[in-house]
């Protein structure tokens, strides 16, 4: 499936659960912000959440019917829209609401069955299979212990966050 609705590049952070995913991304941002990039960023969850709580005005509204519903301040907007399909979301239907017109680039985390470029996060302490052998989207592969790769995947220093900001800037 091809991406129509990203107008910037992409790059996903692909992992089993618990790898340090996020943990990674935020320390990659500020240094990726720190060179002058406007970053965006697409998280995918497999869990039922909630960014709302009951004693808010925006909770009450939505459980009354409303959705979407557009929170917003002089700090920050957030709009909740209730899904009801109950089905897994697809990327580029999300892109398609995601604002790119300030952006440089935009970091997923997740949507790791879809096809973009991607840096599989590897721990072996965890035991888990690696990705990169089913997924020819995957183009590099950040691990804390070194690998038997093919060539043709960059392999980097899980624990280095310089060394993963500087392959992202050259990609770009």
């Amino acid at each position: 499936m091809t991406l129509y609705n990203a107008h910037i590049p992409l790059l996903g952070f692909a992992a089993a659960s618990g790898t340090g995913k996020t943990t990674l991304l935020t320390q990659l941002i500020p240094l990726l912000k720190n060179h002058g990039l406007r970053i965006g960023l697409i998280k995918h969850s497999h869990h039922d959440f909630e960014i709302d709580h009951p004693s808010k005005d925006s909770f009450r509204l939505r459980m009354a019917g409303a959705s979407p519903v557009m929170l917003v301040s002089k700090y920050r907007r957030a709009i909740i829209t209730e899904l009801t399909d109950l089905q897994e979301p697809c990327l580029d239907d999300q892109l398609k609401l995601f604002n790119q017109s300030e952006l440089d680039l935009i970091l997923i985390e997740g949507f790791k069955s879809e096809v973009f470029p991607k840096i599989e996060l590897h721990r072996h302490a965890l035991g888990r299979a690696l990705l990169y052998p089913n997924d020819p989207h995957i183009i590099a592969i950040a691990t804390d212990t070194p690998l038997q790769t093919p060539d043709y995947l960059t392999q980097l220093d899980l624990n280095n966050p310089e060394l993963i900001t500087n392959f992202i800037l050259n990609l770009l």
